[in-house]
Order: C-alpha cells, then sequence, then structure tokens
C-alpha cells in the first residue's frame, strides 16, 4: 500500500457565499499536511459530488451558513452513494446557532464543525 496524503475536498453548497470559515479550514487542514481542493461558493449537490469523485477525494467538507444545510448537506451524501462513491466520509459544518443544525448532522454525516471550532484541534495540529 502506498501512503499518500489525504485528499479533502471543502466545498460550499447553495446560495451561501459566506466562505472565510471555508478558506480557513482549507488552510489549516493544508499546513497539517492534507492535500486539498477548494471548489469555491455557490455549488450544487450534483457538482460537488462529481467533483469529489474526480477528485478522489477521501473526505468531503461542507460549510453552509445559510440554514439550507437541511437539504443541501444530505443531497450531497446521497449522490454520493448512489454514484457508489460511500467511502467517501462527508463532514459537515457551519453555524450551529441554527435550529436543528446539530440533530441534522448527526443523522447523516461523519463529524462536524461549528463557528468558534478549536482548528488546531479540528486539523491535528495540536498533537
Amino acid at each position: 500500500m502506498v501512503n499518500r496524503k489525504i485528499r479533502f475536498m471543502v466545498a460550499k453548497p447553495g446560495l451561501d457565499g459566506h466562505d472565510r470559515g471555508a478558506r480557513v479550514l482549507a488552510r489549516c487542514l493544508r499546513d497539517a499536511g492534507f492535500e486539498v481542493i477548494y471548489t469555491g461558493c455557490h455549488q450544487t449537490p450534483e457538482q460537488i459530488a462529481a467533483a469529489a469523485i474526480q477528485e478522489d477525494v477521501d473526505v468531503v467538507g461542507l460549510s453552509c451558513l445559510s440554514g439550507a444545510h437541511r437539504y443541501l448537506f444530505p443531497a450531497v451524501k446521497k449522490i454520493l452513494v448512489e454514484k457508489g462513491a460511500d467511502d467517501i466520509a462527508v463532514l459537515g459544518g457551519g453555524d450551529n446557532t441554527r435550529p436543528g443544525f446539530s440533530r441534522t448532522l448527526r443523522r447523516w454525516d461523519k463529524s462536524h464543525f461549528y463557528t468558534g471550532h478549536d482548528l488546531g484541534e479540528y486539523c491535528g495540529l495540536d498533537q
């Protein structure tokens, strides 16, 4: 087995254009040794899933501050599963003050991160 960097794609689904947190997370992950692909804002679930498969990523990190995570995050996961890419881990993050954010994420994802989360801990930089 060949050791390689973990490929992590950061994506902003939907109409949410607040991408500072996603960019900070991408940089933190890069600094921790991950290979990072950032897709930018305003991506559809279909675009995100297609990019994840095409880029052969190990993890997709979704960021949403608009409240549309209830639809968008599960839609990305569903498309990945339908396309046979259920081995790609999906993480979600965004504004933890939105009602139901945590509950929605616990239903389907591997992990989640919030506004104000300790990025050093999240990215493994504290080890």
